[in-house]
């Protein structure tokens, strides 16, 4: 069964299809996608979610168990091995439950 997508325009102007609720405008995330850091590494749906809960430094993210961040709307495991990566970068990991 095929999921019907709805024409949406975001605040900026740009139109697009989508067949969820979510409200990301794919043109603006493009444009909204850092060239460097932890969250350039992850898929618009994940980096979205981690700044909506306003996680957007490694220092944040290491306050947070790996259960915590798969809990969190927008990330599903594919983002885990990026963001244990970065952390370890930095000589960080996740909070030990």
């Amino acid at each position: 069964m095929a999921v019907e997508k709805t024409l949406r325009v975001c605040e900026k102007g740009h139109t697009y299809y989508k067949s969820s609720e979510c409200k990301s405008c794919p043109t603006c995330d493009k444009e909204n996608k850092p060239e460097s850091g932890f969250l350039s590494k992850l898929s618009s749906p994940a980096r979205n979610a981690l700044i909506h809960e306003g996680i957007d430094t490694l220092a944040k993210l290491s306050q947070y168990t790996e259960k915590e961040i798969l809990n969190i709307h927008g990330i599903g495991p594919a983002s885990m091995p990026p963001l244990r990566a970065s952390l370890e970068e930095e000589g960080w990991s996740f909070k030990q439950s």
